[in-house]
Formats: structure tokens, C-alpha cells, sequence
């Protein structure tokens, strides 16, 4: 049986995140991945045995953009108006099932950690969404996989993330502004907040979470840096209003990412699979680091805050060792 190699699962599990809700609107980057699944394919067809495939494997990709989006026609489950209601449906929550998927496993690879059984599982998913053989009972025994991966993916970046920065515990974290030079970190991905945080150590700057990586500060191994001073803001729906014009500035990790405004379009950087056209943009390096200068430079010579505003706090790290640690109490 073929295996399918590590660097192809990288490459369709970034494409599947890449897609996912508010996590890249660059049209150029979505350019390069569809570049990038040809040549993915073609080498593939090389060593293929010979026969007779499905439109979907001899599609070749159009030379320019423009034919590109009229070709993404094809692609889409909705645009079957004869398929069945109920498979439509299965087939759009396999889909969606799978990009979720994704986020985690994406974050899971960063860091050393994956599922054997979840990297296979994507292309399982995949290929049953044009599968005409399958009908409505074969959907929903897939759906109901799909949800297995998911817990088993949530499982694997658990021990990923508890293995590296150890079992959160419980901590009071600041939500009030501290003076001075600041960067805010948005998104899931713990690999890039903790190199941020490793090469801001002893610039002045300071280093707050933002939406759902407020869960950050209930790591150990992430709580020991002095600069990592609390959070900011609220949820990810109010990025707009509360960045709207701050001294400082923004990473964005990981999704959710909304239309930044003028007031802190020079100021927002992106990593990973996360894009804006016109956005600086930080790559992953050869040897699998980043290099995260120009966005503190940039925080430096934004000044930040000018003082203190009185300190509010929060609790956070209630993973599930440390309740379990309390269940008597608890009970």
C-alpha cells in the first residue's frame, strides 16, 4: 500500500486551514497553493499505474488567475443542484469537519507531534466528496468518523502542546494596559508566541494575548517570561474597534482574522497559513524557526502605552489536569 508522504499531508492540511474561516484573504497566496497542487499531482501521476481516473485527478490547473476562478465551478458541493439534499449536506460537513481538523493538526506539526490515523484520514475525507459511489448511509458512517478524528486530533495537540509547555495551572492574568512598547498575539499557535517571547526577552517590550490564545498564560513554560504582562481586548470579533489606531502591534497566528482597518493595516504582521493582501507577512524559516525582528523593531518605535491604568485580573488555565487535580474539592 502506498504511504502517503509527511511533506503532501503538510501541504493538504495548510491548504485545508488556509481555507477555513477568517484565516487568509490574499488571493495571491491561494495562487501559489493551487501552483503548488499541480506540480503535487503531477509528480504523483508519474508513479501512478496506469487506468482510468476521475475528472477531479486529471484536472489540470489553469494558467491565470482569471481562468482559475472560472474553473473553481467544479469544485464545489453546492453547485450539484441534483444531488441529493442529504448528501450535499454530509459531504459539506465532512468538508467543514476536515478544516477543523486542520487548525489542530497544523499546530500539532509545528511542534513535533501528529496522528498517523488523522493524516490518512484527510485524504479519505477528501476523496469521498466526489465519490458517486457512496450513498446516504455510507455519509454519515463517514461523519461520524470525521468527528472521531477530531477528538483524536484534539488529543494529539494536547500532549503536544502539555509535552513542550507543560499541564496548564490555574492563574490571575492582567486585562488592564501596562506603559510601554507592546505586541499583541492573536490566534492558537503557541510555537510562534513562545519564540516571540524568547526573542523580545530584555527589549522593553511587552507581550499581550489576544482572543483565543488568552489561554496562553496558563502554561508554565510560557508564564515564566516577565514581559508576557496579560491580555488585551476581548474576543476576536471586536479586533477592528480595538486595534483601531494602538501604539503597538499585532501578530496573528492563527485565525481569526477580520478586514484590518487603515489605522493599524502598518502595524498587523501575519504568520503561518494566515494572510491580508498588502500585509507583512513572517515565514517560517528552512530550519523551521522565525525571525520576529522587524515586528519588535516596529513595536519599539511605536512607543506604546504612555502609563499604567489601574490593574484588572482574570482567571484562566482550567485544563483538564488541573480540575482533575480538584475533583474532591470540586465534588
Amino acid at each position: 500500500m502506498y504511504k502517503i508522504q509527511k511533506e503532501i499531508v503538510k501541504f493538504v492540511e495548510n491548504a485545508l486551514f488556509t481555507t477555513l474561516t477568517n484565516v487568509n484573504f490574499d488571493a495571491d497566496y491561494h495562487v501559489n497553493l493551487l501552483k503548488e497542487s499541480q506540480r503535487i499531482k503531477e509528480e504523483l501521476r508519474s508513479r501512478a499505474p496506469e487506468g482510468n481516473y476521475p475528472d477531479e485527478a486529471t484536472y489540470n490547473l489553469s494558467g491565470t488567475k482569471e481562468d482559475m476562478l472560472r474553473d473553481s465551478i467544479k469544485a464545489g458541493i453546492m453547485y450539484d443542484q441534483d444531488l441529493d439534499p442529504d448528501i450535499r449536506s454530509l459531504r459539506s460537513t465532512i468538508l467543514y469537519g476536515i478544516k477543523g481538523i486542520s487548525a489542530y493538526g497544523h499546530q500539532g506539526r509545528y511542534i513535533n507531534h501528529h496522528s498517523d490515523q488523522v493524516d490518512d484520514f484527510y485524504f479519505y475525507a477528501l476523496e469521498s466528496l466526489t465519490n458517486e459511489r457512496m450513498n446516504l448511509d455510507d455519509y454519515i458512517r463517514m461523519a461520524m468518523r470525521t468527528g472521531e478524528m477530531a477528538v483524536e486530533v484534539m488529543s494529539i495537540l494536547d500532549e503536544a502542546n502539555t509535552t513542550k509547555y507543560k499541564n496548564p495551572k490555574m492563574q490571575k492574568v492582567t486585562v488592564t494596559k501596562k506603559k510601554g512598547p507592546f505586541i499583541i498575539v492573536s490566534g492558537h499557535d503557541l510555537r510562534d508566541l513562545e519564540q516571540l517571547l524568547q526573542q523580545s526577552e530584555g527589549k522593553g517590550v511587552n507581550i499581550y494575548t489576544h482572543g483565543e490564545m488568552l489561554p496562553a498564560h496558563g502554561y508554565p513554560e510560557l508564564k515564566k517570561y516577565k514581559h508576557f504582562v496579560g491580555n488585551f481586548g476581548s474576543a476576536w470579533q471586536n479586533q477592528q474597534k480595538e486595534f483601531d489606531g494602538i501604539p503597538g502591534c499585532i501578530l496573528m497566528t492563527t485565525n481569526c482574522l477580520m478586514k484590518p482597518r487603515d489605522t493599524y493595516k502598518d502595524r498587523l504582521y501575519t504568520t503561518n497559513v494566515v494572510g491580508w493582501d498588502g500585509i507583512k507577512h513572517i515565514e517560517l524559516k528552512e530550519d523551521g524557526t522565525k525571525d520576529f525582528t522587524e515586528i519588535i523593531n516596529k513595536a519599539i518605535e511605536l512607543g506604546g502605552f504612555k502609563e499604567d491604568e489601574k490593574e484588572q485580573e482574570i482567571l484562566v488555565g482550567f485544563g483538564h489536569h488541573e480540575i482533575l487535580s480538584h475533583a474532591e474539592k470540586i465534588v
